[in-house]
């Protein structure tokens, strides 16, 4: 069945008893309308139900108020947290998302999707797939500001970052603290580099406290792989009391195999996880995580190339933005009381960082 007829700028003008050009400037905030008519041109537009064409409009503006997007991994707890994000923020400020995922081991299609975004007329780029920002000096300029999320990123980007590396020492810090001695580690695929800091920052907590590294394995960000995961420490170290995983998922299906195998968690053996899944809370023990602010830091990269984009050039060049982490602590690894909350900082490329704070509730320690 046909809808009802769509009304026109042309029919708007005509009902108020002005020009089309006028109906226009009302629609895209032009000052030069007096109040009177302004008042009168509004209130024609919302009896009638008048949708202006975001197509006409972006023309009339020079502007499209549509933002490009870039994943990898787009089937993740982190990517799509950070994604809604980008989308909740994008939305707020009057802009839609044109949304292009890529293969995380493909980097050399970067240049065809720039060329498809900038030919679509976004007026900015994000780019949330952290191994391809941080080969993109390799790209062809975009002509459109861009910023990196989780990737230090060309010296003409912004970027916002997670500190990985120190949220990661501080899950093992926080299981040292607790008296853990051989601390194993399950870490992500070594092609992300989610993964490569996590690990690192269990290496600098250990060799900080002089203790021997556990047994490490590489897992596949699934709980499956945490499940297997466990097997493989065990055989490498039967003398394990401690696991920091570096993901949620993992940590929840090395949970499981725990359980399965009769080992006593955290009597026998501690686990710590990564990420901040809410099913944590509810599994069996729950489970203690490093909570990192994956919304805010798609809120943040909006802001950052929405500034880029209203403002022009920073006059201190682009900012390399690092939010921190926070422990949240809980019967997989209890032991800390307060806050234990990692440090964030900001500043601009090759200044000094200052402290900022990411956002959250204050976490507390159960179990």
């Amino acid at each position: 069945m046909a809808g009802p007829p769509r009304v026109t700028i042309r029919e708007i003008a005509r009902a108020c008893g002005v020009s089309v050009q006028t109906v226009s400037r009302v629609i895209n905030g032009r000052p030069d309308v007096s109040p009177a008519t302004r008042a009168a041109v509004e209130a024609a537009i919302a009896a009638a139900g008048f949708q202006p064409n975001a197509a006409a409009r972006s023309l009339v503006r020079g502007r499209s108020q549509m933002l490009g997007v870039v994943v990898a991994g787009l089937r993740y707890f982190g990517v799509t947290e950070t994604l809604n994000g980008i989308a909740e923020s994008a939305d707020a400020a009057g802009y839609a998302i044109l949304l292009k995922e890529i293969p995380v081991e493909d980097r050399s299609s970067m240049g065809s999707v720039f060329e498809f975004l900038v030919g679509h007329g976004v007026e900015g780029i994000i780019v949330a797939a952290p191994e391809t920002a941080g080969d993109a000096g390799e790209l062809p300029p975009s002509s459109r500001p861009t910023v990196a999320l989780k990737a230090e990123a060309p010296s003409a980007w912004s970027s916002v970052l997670i500190d990985n590396r120190g949220g990661a020492r501080l899950a093992t810090d926080h299981l040292l603290a607790s008296g853990r001695r051989r601390i194993g580690h399950v870490a992500g695929p070594s092609d992300w580099r989610e993964a490569r800091d996590r690990q690192a920052g269990w290496m600098d907590a250990l060799q900080a406290a002089g203790i021997e590294p556990g047994p490490m394995v590489e897992g596949d960000w699934t709980s499956a792989g945490g499940e297997a995961a466990l097997a493989a420490l065990l055989t490498a170290d039967s003398a394990l009391d401690a696991v920091f995983v570096a993901n949620d998922q993992m940590a929840i299906g090395l949970l499981r195999a725990a359980h399965r195998r009769g080992i006593a968690v955290p009597e026998q053996v501690a686990v710590v996880g990564f990420d901040g899944l809410d099913e944590g809370a509810q599994s069996i023990p729950s489970l203690t995580t490093i909570v990192q602010p994956l919304r805010q830091l798609g809120e943040l990269g909006v802001t950052e190339l929405l500034q880029a984009i209203d403002g022009g050039p920073r006059p201190e060049g682009p900012r390399v933005l690092v939010l921190g982490t926070r422990l949240v602590a809980r019967e997989s690894a209890p032991g800390l009381t307060g806050d234990g909350s990692a440090t964030a900082s900001v500043g601009n490329r090759g200044r000094a960082k200052r402290s900022v704070r990411s956002s959250g509730d204050r976490p507390g320690a159960l179990g």
